[in-house]
């Protein structure tokens, strides 16, 4: 069996490695280890299910006979549970990183001194003429910006470049990437930030407080989305939104924050010619008088035409539940017939019990197990969603307790579930018109 892994307490460059090399060796388990950063996990939340990583626990270590690591190739580094890997005499070994130290020996090794592991993988993937999905894009763009410090960090190669470019053709999404990166921040950024506070505008519309901020800029600045979040953050307000003019090349740079569920930026700049998700967007506007530019964003916003996607709109229904005494294999046999990762598990009265998850489904390790009941190995902690809530609401649930799928209750009954699936078609902006 061959498995690719990363280092320990992994960030985004090592996830982004991990999952890249999955595109190149598409028969290898990718191993995630236990320890992740914060900003990774809030990832892994939403998106677990997609990448398929399995735990270091997960795997029978007496059957790899090949090790893919990327973005280390030092043994310490390494989850302990895969040290016993080291006493293999037979091992095949193969490496991509960008450190230079490393004591694993490899018969092949991809070593270069780019400023991101990811970077040499995305140079593989476009050698190879791989096809890779916005979501893949995405991740991949924010591993090489984060140890890159967007591309603005010593240690940035020309490569480095060259792959973010070629991802953003693929359709990275910087919106996204501005969600789950905390980017850099310097004295430009800083002077930005006051300048905003000291001109900042507040006010109240549909009963939500407003702030907005008109600067004139000079030349390019970075990280402005980052800008925007903490001045949205400062004057505690719901909404903000930054009116950035850039005098030489006439035109406006839009960027607007939420922290409500009814608030879907997204959807207001996708009606200024943008996008984003519902937390956060923004839109280039050329040729506009930024006055008049707010005028049309507090129209918008008083005119309710960016309501948020509620739980109706993207939830699944009607819902496939199992029982709790069905046989652990006839479930199976059923996730695999509806290409589903997971379902809720009900009782006799059809009372919610439990969610059956892919996960569970790794407990199992002797085939008499495949005979027990469902109930054996579901999980029982569920965590439920009120029908009119909104799907806001429902993302975030998923990542602070790190789940997959959350059944939609109205008095007590199943109507629908939230999957990760729904959640991303969401938070990607993907619903259909």
């Amino acid at each position: 069996m061959k498995i690719i892994t990363t280092h320990k307490s992994s960030d985004f460059d090592a996830l982004a490695s991990l999952v890249a090399a999955t595109i190149i060796y598409p028969d290898a388990k990718p191993v995630l280890p236990g320890t992740v950063n914060a900003n990774l996990k809030n990832f892994l939340a939403i998106h677990k299910d997609i990448f398929n990583l399995w735990a270091p626990n997960e795997v029978d270590l007496d059957t790899v006979d090949t090790l893919i690591c990327v973005d280390t190739h030092s043994w310490s580094r390494l989850d302990q549970r895969l040290s016993v890997l080291s006493e293999k005499s037979d091992l095949d070994v193969i490496v991509w990183d960008h450190h230079e130290e490393g004591d694993i020996e490899a018969r092949e090794s991809h070593l270069s001194q780019t400023g991101s592991a990811t970077t040499l993988l995305v140079q593989q993937i476009e050698k190879e003429r791989k096809l890779i999905t916005p979501i893949q894009a995405t991740l991949f763009l924010i591993g090489i910006y984060e140890d890159t410090g967007h591309l603005s960090y010593p240690s940035t190669r020309p490569e480095d470049a060259y792959a973010a470019a070629f991802l953003l053709d693929r359709k990275a999404d910087l919106n996204i990437l501005g969600t789950f990166l905390q980017p850099a921040y310097g004295k430009k950024q800083k002077d930005i930030l006051f300048n905003m506070i000291q001109e900042a505008e507040r006010s109240e519309f549909n009963g939500f407080s407003l702030s907005v901020s008109r600067i004139e800029l000079e030349g390019r600045v970075e990280n402005l989305a980052m800008v925007m979040q903490m001045y949205r953050e400062l004057m505690n307000v719901d909404v903000a939104i930054g009116i950035f003019r850039d005098v030489a090349k006439d035109n406006c740079m839009l960027i607007g924050r939420s922290g409500v569920d009814d608030i879907n930026i997204g959807v207001l700049m996708r009606s200024l010619g943008g996008g984003g998700h519902p937390g956060a967007g923004s839109a280039l506007v050329k040729g506009a008088n930024p006055d008049a530019l707010l005028e049309t964003v507090l129209e918008l916003l008083k005119g309710n035409q960016y309501s948020s996607v509620m739980l109706s709109d993207i939830m699944s229904y009607p819902v496939v539940t199992v029982n709790a005494n069905t046989p652990v294999g006839d479930v199976a046999m059923m996730l695999r017939e509806m290409g589903c990762t997971g379902m809720p598990v009900v009782d006799d009265n059809e009372n919610l019990v439990g969610v059956v998850s892919r996960r569970d489904f790794k407990k199992v390790k002797k085939s008499n197990q495949m005979q027990s009941p469902i109930k054996a190995i579901m999980s029982r902690t569920i965590i439920t969603i009120d029908y009119d809530k909104s799907a806001f609401e429902a993302v975030r649930l998923m990542i602070r307790h790190d789940i997959g799928r959350i059944p939609v209750m109205k008095e007590g009954k199943i109507i629908g579930i939230i999957t990760r699936s729904d959640a991303m078609m969401y938070f990607y902006d993907l619903l259909p018109d």
